[in-house]
C-alpha cells in the first residue's frame, strides 16, 4: 500500500463512521462534489443525475462495510507513523511537494488529506501553506484549517466552496456581495454572468484568498474560547445547538480581533473582501454580529473605513464577555450532570440569544 492509499483508506473510514452529522442538504452537496473530485470535474460541471444516484448507493454500501474499521498507520519507506503525528509525516515526506494534514471538523468528524504544496509564507508570525492538487480527502474537506500552529489553505475546496456560495445568493439581494461580485467584473446587466465566473473563478480565489487565511490566523491569536475548550463542548453536546452557538461566537472572534479577518480588511481597505463578508454573513453569525450591517450602510454612504472598524471593536468586546461565560459554564463539564450543564448553557448563553433552547 502507499501513503496515499493509506490516507485515502482513513479518509473513508471517517466518512463511513460519521457522515450521519450533516443534514440532508448539506450531505447532499458534500456527496456531490466528493463525486466531482473523484471524477475530476469542474466546479460548474454535473454529473448525469442518474450516474450520481448510482455512485451514491455504491458510496453507502462501501461505507456500510468500513464503519468498523480503524484508522490505519502512516506507512513512509521503512517508517510507520499514528495518523495524529502530522509533524513527523510531513517531516519524512518534506523533499517532496506534498502535505499531509490531519485534525477534527465539525462534531468532531475526523480530517484527512493529501495535497500539492504550492507555496509557503508567515502571517503575523504564523505558517501558512497553500495547496493545490489532493491526492486523498474525505467529505468534509474544510478549505481553510489551522492544525499545530500552522494555517492551511486548500485552493480546490475553496473554488468549491466559492463557486456554490455564490450560486446560491446569486439572487444578489445582498448588497455586499453585490459589491464584491461588481468589482470583480462577475455582473453583466446587474446579473452574474456565469461565463465570466468560470473564466475569472481562479483569480476570485487568489485575490479572496485573504479572506480565509486572516480568519483562521484570528482563530489561533484569540485565546479565551481556545480549541481545547470548545472541544470539551463538543464532546459533551455532539451536534446541539450549544455546538453551534459556541462555534459561531469562536468564529466571530476570530474574525474581530485585531489581527484577524476584519482587522485586516479595515487595514487594507479592501472592499470586495468586505462585501464577500457582508454577503456570505448569515444565520447565528448575523445574530452575533447586527452591527456589521449599520456599519456597512454608514460605510457605503460615506466611504468611511472608520464605521467598520468601531462595529469591529464593539462585537469583539461584546462576544469577549460572551465567551467568559462560555468558558465558566464549559469549566463545569464533568463536574456537574450534562442535564444541569445544558440548563445553564440555556439560561445564561443561548435564550438571551433569542435562540430555542437546547433539548
Amino acid at each position: 500500500m502507499s501513503l496515499q492509499e493509506d490516507i485515502q483508506h482513513n479518509c473513508n473510514v471517517s466518512d463511513a463512521r460519521d457522515h450521519g452529522i450533516y443534514s440532508m442538504c448539506t450531505m447532499i452537496l458534500k456527496l456531490r462534489n466528493l463525486y466531482k473530485w473523484e471524477h475530476g470535474l469542474e466546479p460548474w460541471q454535473e454529473a448525469e443525475p442518474a450516474d450520481l444516484l448510482e455512485w451514491i448507493d455504491a458510496k453507502e454500501q462501501y461505507w456500510a462495510s468500513l464503519a468498523e474499521e480503524p484508522y490505519r498507520p502512516l506507512r513512509v519507506d521503512d517508517l510507520s507513523f499514528s495518523p495524529d503525528r502530522i509533524e513527523d509525516i510531513n517531516r519524512v515526506i518534506r523533499p517532496g511537494k506534498l502535505v499531509y494534514g490531519a485534525g477534527y471538523g465539525r462534531s468532531m468528524k475526523t480530517v484527512f488529506f493529501l495535497a500539492e504544496r504550492l507555496r509557503e509564507y508567515s502571517v503575523a508570525a504564523k505558517p501558512v501553506i497553500i495547496l493545490g492538487r489532493e491526492s486523498a480527502r474525505e467529505m468534509a474537506s474544510p478549505f481553510a484549517m489551522a492544525q499545530e500552529g500552522v494555517v492551511y489553505i486548500r485552493k480546490y475546496s475553496l473554488r468549491f466552496f466559492l463557486w456554490d456560495q455564490i450560486q446560491e445568493l446569486r439572487s444578489l439581494e445582498r448588497a455586499g456581495l453585490r459589491r464584491a461580485l461588481k468589482l470583480h467584473g462577475l455582473l453583466e446587466e446587474g446579473r452574474l454572468s456565469q461565463d465570466r465566473f468560470r473564466q475569472r473563478l481562479d483569480d476570485v480565489v487568489e485575490t479572496e484568498m485573504n479572506l480565509f487565511i486572516y480568519h483562521e490566523i484570528g482563530e489561533l491569536l484569540q485565546t479565551t474560547l481556545d480549541s481545547s475548550i470548545l472541544e470539551k463542548i463538543v464532546i459533551a453536546f455532539p451536534g446541539s445547538v450549544i455546538e453551534l452557538v459556541c462555534r459561531t461566537i469562536k468564529d466571530i472572534l476570530a474574525d474581530t480581533h485585531p489581527s484577524g479577518l476584519l482587522g485586516y480588511i479595515v487595514r487594507e481597505e479592501r472592499e470586495s473582501s468586505l462585501g464577500f463578508y457582508l454577503g456570505f454573513l448569515d444565520g447565528l453569525r448575523k445574530n452575533l454580529f447586527p452591527e456589521i450591517v449599520d456599519a456597512w450602510d454608514l460605510f457605503e454612504q460615506t466611504g468611511s473605513w472608520k464605521y467598520i472598524e468601531d462595529a469591529r471593536k464593539h462585537c469583539h468586546k461584546k462576544n469577549l464577555a460572551l465567551a467568559d461565560v462560555v468558558v465558566e459554564i464549559a469549566a463545569k463539564i464533568g463536574r456537574d450532570t450534562n442535564e444541569e450543564v445544558k440548563n445553564l448553557f440555556n439560561t445564561r448563553v443561548i435564550e438571551p440569544l433569542g435562540l430555542a433552547a437546547a433539548g
